[in-house]
């Protein structure tokens, strides 16, 4: 069951989208998840120069690294995610919220010149905080 607090403090604007903070009570097991591009198993990008079919890889390989810890979205405590830029973030943002079922942990994101795989549009990594 999750028990981290995300926190949405008076002063700081509001988002459906994102809290501000998280606290991670004492005794989680914190995961860590790395950057997550549109590739499958066998490592093949997936979705060519459509932002929205790689949003939803991403988001399925988010959901199974999540998975082999133990995690769900529920569990994240921060998301960092990293679009090249000239990306649509408003075609690729609600893939991911879909995805987030409802989740609204802290993000940064940022958009850089490029990503580590060729042709891939953005990169999300992560971290997650557990509770028994």
């Amino acid at each position: 069951m999750n028990r981290n607090s995300l926190l949405r403090p008076d002063g700081l604007v509001r988002s459906p989208a994102f809290t501000h903070v998280a606290v991670v009570p004492p005794g989680s097991t914190t995961v860590y998840i790395g950057g997550q591009n549109a590739v499958d198993g066998d490592g093949r990008l997936v979705g060519g120069d459509d932002v929205a079919a790689q949003t939803q890889q991403v988001m399925k390989n988010l959901h199974v690294a999540l998975a082999a810890a133990g995690a769900t979205v529920h569990d994240l405590v921060m998301v960092t995610i990293l679009l090249v830029e000239g990306v649509d973030l408003n075609a690729a943002y609600p893939v991911a919220a879909a995805e987030l079922a409802g989740a609204a942990p802290p993000v940064v994101a940022a958009r850089v010149a490029g990503l580590g795989v060729p042709g891939a549009l953005l990169e999300v990594s992560a971290v997650a905080a557990v509770t028994s």
